[in-house]
């Protein structure tokens, strides 16, 4: 089952993970957050991060201290 997050005003979301490719070559994985699952859900939040919410209500995985 995909890890959901409810924000503050009740809108749920996915996350998930994704492999791109950066403008040098250099390969690099993002993690999103979406309102439907799609390819590439997670089923937990990765280890060293943590979920935040930002000012408008989105989101966000944050890398923990």
């Amino acid at each position: 089952m995909p890890y959901t997050y409810t924000n503050s005003k009740g809108n749920t979301y996915v996350l998930h993970s994704q492999m791109t490719t950066l403008k040098g070559g250099r390969q690099q994985k993002i993690y999103f957050f979406a309102k439907e699952a799609k390819e590439g859900a997670l089923d937990a939040v990765p280890d060293g991060y943590a979920v935040s919410e930002s000012k408008n209500g989105l989101p966000v995985l944050k890398k923990k201290a």
